[in-house]
């Protein structure tokens, strides 16, 4: 496979870089909705276009994305699109959107004489029936959340239940909106800490919330035993973004401290952390 860089000065693929390996020999791009270390959200429409245009089959990878906002893989026009329902929520399960006829039309790698129709053409052996009961229980969660916070209406969907899951995860994209704003002003303050990824206020759209920093002259590890020591659960190390620790020349010296919000955590909550975080960078 072949990786397409990434502009170190703000974690954003570089599409010119991945225009010069696009010809008539691609047969599949691979991309991440959002990066899970930096949060950057890719301009997945442009990408997908471009994949496209060169006659490649295109793989999104929403995993970090899903619990930060809608998804319509119908609008991203994507060929499949992949996603691990514990990120928004629920149990330990893999899901595969893909068009019908791409499924119907790829062979499975499986023993025989398992059934060829879908969805089990795909899937082996007895499944996890009490993960999947648990993902029942995520929906009713979000479709509480669409009805409680969400605005349902003036838009298009197959089903009611698919317009309260979408005005669910609005909801929680805007609200996510305040926390990113805080967060972002909170760490640019620190004047002993380097922030990767996207900086720019007026680009908040263009990042999830998700953030990692260093603090000068510290290891990441030890940043986050302090946060650990203040009640506030953190992560250091590269969170399996290696090429992208490596590409910033951070993964010799621990990787970089990750901090993560979501829709449960509150105002009072960043700025407890950022309290913190002067206290070791300010």
């Amino acid at each position: 496979p072949i990786l397409v860089d990434v502009d170190p000065a703000d974690c954003t693929l570089n599409l010119s870089d991945f225009e010069r390996y696009l010809n008539g020999r691609t047969r599949l791009v691979a991309v991440g909705y959002a990066s899970n270390a930096t949060g950057t959200i890719n301009p997945l429409k442009k990408i997908l276009s471009m994949a496209h245009a060169a006659g490649a089959l295109t793989y999104v990878d929403a995993v970090h994305y899903a619990p930060h906002g809608p998804i319509d893989v119908q609008d991203l026009g994507t060929d499949f699109l992949v996603c691990s329902p514990y990120k928004f929520f629920a149990p330990h399960l893999g899901t595969l959107y893909g068009r019908r006829e791409l499924l119907e039309a790829l062979p499975a790698y499986k023993v025989r004489p398992a059934d060829s129709a879908l969805p089990s053409k795909f899937e082996t052996g007895t499944q996890s029936h009490e993960s999947m009961a648990g993902l029942v229980g995520t929906m009713q969660y979000l479709e509480w959340l669409g009805q409680a916070y969400g605005d349902s209406q003036g838009n298009s969907f197959r089903s009611a239940r698919s317009a309260t899951l979408h005005a669910a995860m609005r909801a929680i994209h805007a609200y996510e909106g305040e926390l990113k704003a805080r967060m972002l002003d909170g760490l640019l303050s620190l004047k002993r800490a380097r922030l990767y990824g996207i900086a720019d206020p007026q680009r908040l759209d263009e990042r999830v919330g998700t953030f990692v920093i260093r603090v000068d002259g510290q290891h990441p590890d030890d940043t986050a035993r302090y946060l650990a020591s203040r009640g506030i659960c953190v992560w250091s190390g590269n969170y399996y973004a290696l090429n992208l620790s490596e590409r910033l020349g951070v993964e010799g010296t621990g990787g970089m401290l990750r901090i993560g919000l979501a829709h449960y955590n509150t105002s009072d909550e960043v700025d407890r952390l950022l309290t913190d975080m002067h206290e070791v960078a300010g």
